[in-house]
C-alpha cells in the first residue's frame, strides 16, 4: 500500500466513531484502505464542479428500443444523435438485475441486467456523457444471493438483514408505503423470522449495524465511481439506519455514514457527486447538505408539487413563500440543488407538509384523479392514511386534455422555463424532454399507477415525431432545446450565482439571477395564468427569450416568461473595462517578469 493521507485517516476515524463500537474502528479503516487501493486507478480524475453548462436526463436505460439491439446501445445511439448539445450528464434508473419494483429490487449490485446490455455499453455512453448512477443501498431483492445466504445460515451473511419482533410497537416508524413495516421469512431448518422491509416485501432492508454492510457499500459505490458514475444517486437514503423507539428515518448514522461515503470518494475518485434522494418535508430534506460535507447536491423535492400547486391554482403565493428562504441552505460553492419537476416516481406531496394545508393536498390530488392519474397513501403508523405521492405524467398533470398543441406546449415550457432557470442544477425527465403524457395503457395493464408515467418507446416511432413539425414531441423537445442553448452560454444561470426572489403579484413568479464575476444580471419572470398580466421592473434590457429589447414594463401573455437580461449602466460598464485592464496589465507584467526569469537561466547556463 502507498502512502496513506493521514488527514483521512483521522477523518475516517472521527466518522466510524460516531456508528461503531470503538473494537471495530481499526479493523474498519484498515480495510477501508484497502478498498481504496483496489479502486485506485480513478484517483487521478481531476475534480470536476458543476456549471451552468450541466443539464441532466433522467432516464431508464430500457425507455427507448429497437428490434435486435440491446437498449442501453439503443440509448447511447439516440443521445449521440439528438442529446449531445444538450445534455451533459446521463442518469440511468437502476440498470442491474431486478425482480420488481422496476428496477429498485436490485438481485446483484455489481452487475449490468443483460436485457440492457453490459458495462461496455456504459462505458461507451460515459466517452461523450457524464453518467449518474443508482446506489439503491437501503434494501436488496428477495431473489438476491445476500438474502438466499442469510437464510441458509451462511456466516457470510449474517446479520445482514434486520430481524425483528412482529409484538412490539412500531407506531413511530415513519413509512412511505401503506404495505405492512415487517415481512414473514422461513429460514433453512425451519424456523420462522421477520425481517424489516420499508418498502415491500421484495425489499428487504439492509442492517448497516453489521460493519461487514458497510464495507459492501462502500466497494459497491467504489465500484460505481470508477465505472464512469461522476454522480451517484443515493436512493431512499434517509432510511438505512433503524433504532426502534424512533421515527427510523434521518438518524445521526445515516448522516454519518454518508459524510464517510464522501470522504472516500473524495480521497480515492474525487470529482465524484454524491446526490440524496429523500422525499420528506423541506426542512429534513436539506439537513443532508450537514455542514457542506455531506451531499454536494439534494433533490429539490418541493419544487414539483409547489410549481403544479402555482399553475393549477394560477396563484404564486406558496411557491413564492418557499424560494424566498431556500438562498442560506446550500454551502456554496461545495453543495448545490438538485431541481427536477418530473422523474420516474410521482409527484411527492410530504415536501409540501410546511407550506401547503391539508386542503390544499386535497385539492391536488382530486385534481389528480380527474387528469386519471393515481393518488399512492402512506402509513401514519396510528392506523391512518395520508396522501404520499400523485401518480400522474408531469405535462398531463399541467394541462387539460382538451387543450391544443400550442396551449399544452406553451404551459408545458413555462412550467420548464422556471426549472431551468431557477438557482441548482436542472435534471430533466427523459419523457418531459419528448413531450410525453399519461400512459394510461401502460398503467392498467401493470396495475402499477407509478407505469403511467414510464412509458416504453420504440425508436423509429419517437424519431419520426420529433421531425414531425407541429406534433406535441416536436413542439416540446425543440421548445426545450432552445431554452437549454439559452440557459448555458449565461453565466447567471449557474448554480454558483445569486438569486433574489420577488414579489410582482400572486399571478407573477419572478426572480433575478446574478453572476458578480462576469455582471450578467437574468429577471425572470413567469405569467403562471391564463390572463395577460402587466408588470414593472426598474430596468432596461433585452428578453433573451424572444430576442424583444425591454424597457421597464410589458404585459406578458398567458402562460408566457421573458428572461430578461439587465444592460450594463455607464459606471458598471466603466468597471468592467477598468477590471478587464487591470487583468491585461497583470497579466503582461507576469509574462515580462518570465520572459526576464527565463533570461537570467539561459545566462546563468552558460
Amino acid at each position: 500500500m502507498g502512502a496513506v493521507n493521514p488527514e483521512f485517516v483521522l477523518r475516517l476515524e472521527s466518522l466510524l466513531s460516531r456508528v461503531y463500537p470503538k473494537e471495530h474502528i481499526g479493523d474498519l479503516i484498515k480495510k477501508i484502505l484497502h478498498l481504496g487501493e483496489k479502486w485506485n486507478y480513478g484517483a487521478h480524475r481531476s475534480s470536476q464542479w458543476v456549471d451552468g453548462t450541466n443539464i441532466y436526463l433522467i432516464t431508464y436505460g430500457d425507455t427507448i428500443s429497437q428490434p435486435d439491439k440491446p437498449p442501453l446501445a439503443t440509448l447511447n445511439h439516440f443521445a449521440q444523435k439528438h442529446l449531445k448539445d444538450i445534455i451533459s450528464d446521463i442518469h440511468i434508473l437502476p440498470m442491474y438485475p431486478y425482480s420488481s419494483d422496476d428496477g429498485f429490487s436490485v438481485i446483484d449490485y455489481r452487475r449490468i441486467d443483460e436485457h440492457l446490455g453490459g458495462w461496455s455499453d456504459i462505458h461507451h455512453l460515459s466517452a461523450n456523457f457524464n453518467m449518474m448512477f443508482d446506489c439503491v443501498i437501503n434494501h436488496i431483492s428477495r431473489s438476491s444471493e445476500w438474502l438466499k445466504g442469510y437464510i441458509k445460515d451462511d456466516p457470510y451473511y449474517h446479520d445482514y438483514f434486520i430481524e425483528a419482533n412482529p409484538e412490539l410497537d412500531y407506531s413511530r416508524v415513519v413509512r412511505p408505503r401503506a404495505s405492512p413495516l415487517l415481512t414473514p421469512f422461513i429460514k433453512a431448518d425451519g424456523t420462522e423470522l421477520y425481517l424489516w422491509t420499508t418498502f415491500s416485501e421484495d425489499q428487504i432492508d439492509i442492517n448497516f449495524k453489521n460493519p461487514q454492510v458497510l464495507l459492501e457499500s462502500i466497494d459497491v459505490i467504489l465500484q460505481y465511481a470508477a465505472s464512469g458514475a461522476q454522480s451517484i444517486r443515493l436512493d431512499a437514503i434517509g432510511y438505512i439506519w433503524k433504532e426502534m423507539g424512533t421515527t427510523c428515518i434521518h438518524r445521526p448514522q445515516t448522516h454519518n455514514i454518508i459524510k464517510l461515503w464522501r470522504t472516500i470518494l473524495d480521497e480515492v475518485i474525487p470529482g465524484t457527486r454524491i446526490i440524496t434522494e429523500t422525499n420528506v418535508p423541506h426542512n429534513e430534506n436539506i439537513s443532508y447538505f450537514g455542514e457542506g460535507d455531506e451531499a454536494h447536491m439534494v433533490y429539490q423535492f418541493a419544487l414539483p408539487p409547489l410549481t403544479l400547486h402555482a399553475f393549477l391554482r394560477e396563484d404564486t403565493r406558496k411557491l413564492t413563500q418557499w424560494a424566498q428562504g431556500l438562498n442560506a441552505e446550500a454551502h456554496y460553492p461545495k453543495t448545490t440543488y438538485f431541481n427536477f419537476l418530473s422523474s420516474h416516481d410521482g409527484i411527492g406531496l410530504r415536501p409540501t407538509e410546511t407550506f401547503l394545508d391539508d386542503d390544499e393536498r386535497k385539492y391536488l390530488a382530486q385534481e389528480t384523479l380527474r387528469k386519471e392519474g393515481r393518488v399512492s397513501y402512506k402509513d401514519n403508523g396510528d392506523g391512518t392514511h395520508s396522501p404520499y405521492e400523485l401518480n400522474i405524467n408531469y405535462l398531463s398533470a399541467i394541462t387539460e386534455a382538451d387543450d391544443s398543441v400550442e396551449l399544452k406546449t406553451r404551459k408545458f415550457l413555462a412550467a420548464q422555463s422556471l426549472l431551468l432557470a431557477f438557482m441548482g442544477v436542472p435534471a430533466i425527465y427523459i419523457h418531459s424532454l419528448l413531450g410525453s403524457e399519461n400512459d394510461l395503457e401502460g398503467m392498467h395493464q401493470s396495475g402499477l399507477s407509478r407505469r403511467i408515467n414510464r412509458k416504453k418507446l420504440h425508436l423509429d416511432e419517437v424519431e419520426a415525431e420529433l421531425e414531425k413539425k407541429g406534433s406535441l414531441r416536436s413542439e416540446v423537445f425543440n421548445g426545450l432545446k432552445r431554452l437549454i442553448e439559452i440557459r448555458r452560454t449565461h453565466p447567471a444561470f449557474s448554480p454558483q450565482a445569486g438569486q433574489r426572489i420577488f414579489e410582482l403579484s400572486e399571478k407573477l413568479f419572478a426572480f433575478e439571477r446574478y453572476d458578480p464575476k462576469s455582471e450578467n444580471r437574468i429577471s425572470c419572470i413567469f405569467n403562471i395564468s391564463s390572463q395577460s398580466q402587466p408588470f414593472k421592473l426598474s430596468v432596461e434590457g433585452k428578453d433573451l427569450i424572444s430576442g424583444e429589447p425591454f424597457s421597464g414594463q410589458m404585459r406578458l401573455q398567458p402562460w408566457q416568461v421573458v428572461w430578461i437580461e439587465h444592460k450594463l449602466k455607464a459606471p458598471e460598464r466603466l468597471g468592467r473595462l477598468r477590471r478587464w485592464r487591470k487583468k491585461i496589465f497583470i497579466s503582461l507584467k507576469r509574462s515580462d517578469a518570465n520572459r526576464l526569469l527565463t533570461g537570467r537561466t539561459k545566462k546563468a547556463k552558460r
